[in-house]
């Protein structure tokens, strides 16, 4: 190549330009020093983050969480599902206000059995008394209660552990033609009588001004569960799936939904392509 002539075509790379660092200005006498924060291990505390999947629940709570799972996942049968129906808040309230209204305390028995016994000593004859309505609690004397038809009306707690004791309860209710409910909360129906819980409690009798709003409750509790039993006995629970099981079933249904609107797509061009074929065949001319 001639010294005078220059190459086409090729570009040299220019040196890349020096860019210059600015130098940080420095501010005299600022307003606020910056004071970085260290997280190294002895050093600032470190920030509040949200710790909750990391903690480690007391056992008892995550036994309850378990069964409640368990619950919701497995097949119930109707005999168990039947105390996840408890009685709707407003007739459930409208029992415990009657059951407190006939509820005798320590303090009013304590004043019937000290005037009784004034009245045996200055009579020097012991004078019976009528004995107020008491609640009768327990499985096994409620369960007597209802073999002999003298309880009135059954409530059952719907958190019974083990479920196996009031199990049998609601059936021998509806064999006898015993009105029977069932409850939120043993704790609730352990209030009624002096003990922390109780599985159950029955009405045997009850003062003569409240036999009217008895009947009102007996025949309400009647329409809930025993005229229903037997739709309640062929009602089964649980089988609820779980977030991940319900997404993995859905992803597999939009799959198949899918496949045969390829098949039909791959028919139909199979059967055109037969069609060009036939047309194009010397027979045809």
């Amino acid at each position: 190549m001639p010294k005078g002539e220059k190459a086409k075509g090729k570009k040299v790379m220019l040196a890349p330009a020096v860019v210059k660092e600015q130098e940080a200005k420095k501010v005299v006498n600022p307003p606020f020093e910056k004071r970085p924060k260290n997280f190294c291990i002895r050093q600032d505390i470190q920030p509040k983050r949200d710790l909750t999947h990391f903690v480690k629940w007391p056992c008892q709570i995550r036994l309850l969480r378990q069964r409640v799972t368990l619950y919701e996942r497995l097949k119930v049968p109707p005999a168990l599902n039947q105390f996840t129906q408890a009685l709707d808040c407003q007739t459930a309230t409208q029992l415990l206000e009657l059951a407190h209204k006939d509820l005798e305390t320590k303090h009013k028995k304590k004043q019937r059995l000290l005037a009784q016994a004034k009245k045996k000593a200055a009579s020097k004859e012991d004078v019976p008394t009528t004995r107020p309505p008491v609640l009768r609690a327990a499985v096994n004397t409620v369960t007597t209660l209802v073999e002999n038809k003298k309880a009135q009306m059954v409530k059952i707690a719907h958190d019974v552990d083990p479920i196996d004791l009031v199990v049998l309860l609601p059936t021998l209710g509806q064999k006898v033609g015993v009105p029977y409910c069932i409850v939120k909360g043993k704790a609730g129906l352990g209030r009624l009588v002096p003990r922390n819980t109780c599985t159950t409690i029955a009405f045997t009798q009850v003062n003569s001004e409240d036999k009217g709003a008895l009947a009102k409750l007996v025949e309400a509790v009647q329409t809930n569960y025993n005229d229903r039993y037997d739709e309640i006995c062929h009602h089964w629970g649980g089988n609820i799936r779980g977030p991940k099981s319900v997404a993995h079933i859905t992803k597999l249904e939009k799959a198949k939904a899918k496949e045969p609107a390829t098949e039909l797509g791959q028919v139909h061009t199979v059967e055109f392509s037969v069609c060009e074929s036939n047309t194009n065949s010397p027979l045809t001319n």
